[in-house]
């Protein structure tokens, strides 16, 4: 029988001791292990690792387990943990050869872990910040000194006309100039938007009467071979904002979407209130939690790949051709929205458009009224989840919020590892929470394979682009519901409800 004082080996509530025989049974587990692996004393004492957990063989700690084992070494490693229902958790282990076998000592880590990803993310988005910062500074001081240029040139080009008669020779040159400049000048009227606050007149403004009439200028703006679309949410809530940039934002993004569609589509603008909370904010710097007001300008056009998303908004960063774009339209955007308090953020993928929305704080002229609190206990469930989403931050979180509403939840990064476990699964899988556009295998794609299996499977997409965008895709049955990113926790949790009641009362 071993004999470990948890003292010895310096094992609290938090570290985990336990000992694994030479033919990797355990014989001695403490509290803490029991509460990292999930499971019971029991459960584990006089089993092999093997039978415990399937599949650990596989994993990177049991390589260096066998090592320490065969070889007597002390070895250390950051381990990361999958449980059979899909969770994963981090946990900092130590190997130490004993008499019996090996030591293994482990310190849960992943609080750490998800607080440093957490804080490498936000020091990623104040670099950009402070890059965007310096780029306007730069923009500002280029563009007051050519201000100053244009300037002498504009005053002594009219000088010289108005000392010329009508028709002299030099007249038509001197008007190319004075052109020329003015042109010249809207472009650093532009740098200025982007660089620093202009002097504006800010009015309260109702959507549903201003984008109607700001249509009729994009129509003539996007051509015929563009069908303007917009989509309106009744009572959608007033914003404080100058309607000269209102149009000026519009207008860049109108022209914006057409060039992205050289082949003719379709631009939609919807409008409707939300509400961004502290989550947002913290994954989106100048952001403040509140009711606000979202404009979406959405095209069906090229859209982008991350490296294109990370520079639109650098002053002179273009994709088109020399001659075709100065590069100014979506830095000017980002000038103004950000000098109304507003925020902006895109969402594109190579090949299925692009759709920029904009916040602005919504404008109820006193104090709002408290919202009611929600009944979380309406929002529980005990069903399957799959949640099959690339971006690792995104599917850990929204696994976490419906664990701890009561789902059972399995994830997967993409296509091909959610159809492996979805095999894998032996109860009853009721709902696939996915990404439409994702690496190897879309989600409409994801959804086929699923149903031959699980005939009542309910699907609800997820995407940063609006139901109304996702049309044009072969992508969202009449039966799938769709969940609109960013979105809180209460609206993940609501929506999933939504979905799942329907199926019930079906």
């Amino acid at each position: 029988m071993v004999m470990i004082d948890d003292g010895d080996v310096r094992a609290h509530l938090l570290e985990g001791c336990q000992v694994i025989d030479f033919e990797y049974r355990y014989v001695y587990v403490n509290d803490a292990v029991l509460a990292h692996g999930r499971k019971t004393r029991d459960e584990l004492l006089g089993r092999t690792m093997m039978a415990c957990y399937p599949g650990i063989e596989a994993t990177p700690m049991f390589a260096v387990l066998a090592r320490c084992m065969t070889q007597r070494l002390h070895e250390r490693l950051e381990n990361e943990f999958t449980y059979p229902d899909g969770a994963t958790g981090w946990f900092e282990l130590r190997f130490v050869p004993v008499a019996e076998g090996v030591c293994v000592l482990s310190l849960d880590i992943t609080e750490q872990r998800r607080a440093a990803r957490a804080l490498a993310e936000s020091q990623a988005q104040l670099h950009q910040a402070q890059k965007m910062e310096a780029v306007g500074r730069l923009a500002g001081g280029v563009a007051h000194d050519f201000n100053n240029l244009l300037t002498v040139i504009l005053s002594y080009a009219g000088l010289a006309q108005a000392d010329l008669p009508d028709d002299h020779p030099l007249r038509g040159d001197l008007d190319e100039i004075v052109t020329a400049a003015e042109r010249a000048a809207d472009l650093t009227r532009q740098l200025l938007a982007f660089s620093r606050p202009q002097p504006v007149a800010p009015r309260v403004l109702a959507l549903d009467e201003l984008i109607p009439e700001l249509g009729k200028m994009i129509r003539r703006l996007i051509g015929e071979d563009v069908a303007l679309r917009t989509l309106l949410a009744p009572g959608t809530g007033k914003i404080r904002l100058d309607p000269g940039q209102l149009e000026q934002i519009l207008l860049n993004l109108a022209v914006n979407a057409r060039d992205a569609m050289p082949g003719g589509g379709t631009l939609t603008i919807e409008t409707r209130d939300v509400e961004l909370d502290g989550s947002h904010a913290v994954h989106h710097l100048g952001v403040t939690p509140g009711p606000h007001v979202m404009i979406a300008v959405s095209d069906d056009g090229d859209g982008m790949d991350a490296c294109t998303r990370a520079r639109i908004f650098e002053p002179f960063f273009t994709t088109k051709p020399p001659g075709k774009g100065t590069g100014l339209g979506l830095s000017t955007v980002h000038g103004i929205v950000r000098q109304c308090g507003g925020t902006i953020w895109v969402y594109s993928e190579p090949g299925h458009g692009t759709t920029f929305k904009l916040y602005f704080p919504r404008f109820d002229g006193e104090a709002a009224a408290p919202r009611p609190a929600l009944d979380v206990a309406t929002l529980r469930g005990r069903e399957t989840v799959l949640v099959v989403e690339d971006d690792d931050q995104l599917r850990a979180v929204s696994a976490d919020i419906l664990r701890r509403h009561g789902y059972v939840v399995l994830t997967a990064p993409d296509g091909d590892e959610a159809l492996a476990l979805a095999r894998e699964h032996d109860g009853a899988l009721d709902l696939l929470l996915a990404d439409v556009v994702m690496p190897q295998m879309s989600g409409p794609e994801l959804v086929r394979h699923l149903r031959a299996r699980h005939d009542g499977l309910r699907v609800l997409f997820m995407s940063g682009y609006t139901r109304h965008a996702l049309r044009r895709m072969p992508a969202l049955g009449a039966e799938d519901g769709h969940l609109e990113k960013p979105f809180a926790p209460e609206t993940l949790l609501r929506t999933v409800r939504e979905v799942l009641d329907t199926l019930e009362a079906a």
